[in-house]
């Protein structure tokens, strides 16, 4: 067996732990193209194929949906797509087209839908297969490994924040300065919101206002809701910190009408009283992600206003190392994969 007939993976073999292997480079079957990957970001999201047993160890599942490479091979049936293209495939890589919500438009709530590293093999490898209807275009500018964690993290805030129902000027809060929140404060900013930030202690102070926030508030130090209303309330609060009970402490600082827009999944669970949510007719929603057209507006979107997460970067072979720095927090603050092929700035 050749080396060109074989590609490097990493793949699940027991709960938390990976392994690479050599996997037989495979023909991409209908309607899919195969991806000679260059980055693939390490999302939190992984955990839910990583932690769990791979129902057949003897062909363990390959995680990571924030992959961005260039087109190898096309399949039958693809069009619009050539070799050569450089492409990107998030957390949603396909949908049923036969459920109620794909009936209806909504393909973001397929009920059967194809997600990356879930219920097929994902970017931490150094080829995959995708479907073509769950291809994103990716601009030429956006280096492979900062756009990585643009196609699930900046698509899961930029969506959130363009969908809700502020308007330029008004205040939008984004709760929490990690994977998600930093991301989120630079979209607020850009997007014309009077952008304020909330974390723990008095340290982010400054990378909130490099990011783009007007205000900080240490939730430590300050009383978050008080500052809010004497900014006349927020008319969002973005929460992308993981915890239920600082998400919920933030309700009585929403305007009238004002929206708690959900996008982190904390173990704890949310708290509201009924008195905060019916006086202002305030209201707590959750966002998912979005489609392939809105990740190709997040991408555009980013270039366009020279947004950029900030990432450490792993070669493939350090898979493991990546996953449990991302799961422990210690990444500042999205961990991506580089493989071979990629020709950006060095690994660290």
């Amino acid at each position: 067996m050749t080396a060109n007939q074989t590609y490097r993976a990493a793949v699940v073999v027991a709960p938390g732990k990976l392994s690479m292997i050599d996997r037989l480079i495979e023909e991409p079957g209908f309607g899919q193209v195969r991806i000679r990957v260059e980055a693939c970001g390490v999302c939190h999201s992984d955990s839910a194929t990583v932690a769990r047993a791979p129902a057949n160890p003897e062909h363990g599942l390959t995680p990571g949906h924030e992959v961005v490479g260039r087109i190898e091979a096309v399949g039958n049936g693809v069009e619009g797509w050539h070799v050569g293209q450089r492409v990107g495939v998030g957390f949603l890589a396909g949908e049923d087209r036969t459920c109620p919500s794909c009936r209806q438009g909504d393909v973001v709530n397929c009920q059967s839908p194809v997600i990356t590293g879930m219920t097929t093999n994902g970017g931490y490898a150094e080829s995959m297969l995708a479907e073509a209807r769950g291809l994103v275009r990716v601009p030429d500018e956006l280096d492979a490994a900062e756009a990585a964690p643009l196609l699930c993290a900046g698509l899961t805030t930029f969506n959130a924040l363009r969908n809700a129902n502020a308007r330029a000027g008004d205040v939008v809060v984004v709760h929490g300065l990690g994977g998600l929140g930093h991301l989120a404060v630079q979209f607020a900013r850009k997007m014309g919101f009077h952008t304020v930030a909330i974390a723990r202690g008095a340290d982010k102070a400054e990378l909130a206002a490099q990011l783009g926030a007007h205000r900080y508030i240490d939730s430590e130090s300050e009383d978050a809701v008080g500052v809010l209303r004497s900014l006349g309330g927020a008319k969002v609060v973005l929460a992308t910190a993981p915890t239920g009970a600082g998400m919920s402490s933030l309700v009585p600082g929403l305007a009238a009408r004002g929206q708690l827009i959900v996008v982190a999944v904390p173990g704890d669970p949310l708290s509201l009283t009924a008195t905060d949510l019916v006086f202002g007719a305030r209201a707590v929603v959750g966002a998912l992600t979005g489609t392939v057209y809105d990740n190709e507006q997040t991408l555009a979107f980013a270039n366009l206003q020279d947004i950029r997460p900030l990432i450490e970067t792993f070669p493939l072979e350090q898979a493991q190392v990546a996953y449990d720095r991302m799961m422990r927090a210690d990444v500042r603050f999205r961990a991506v994969l580089v493989m071979p092929a990629y020709d950006g700035p060095s690994a660290a």
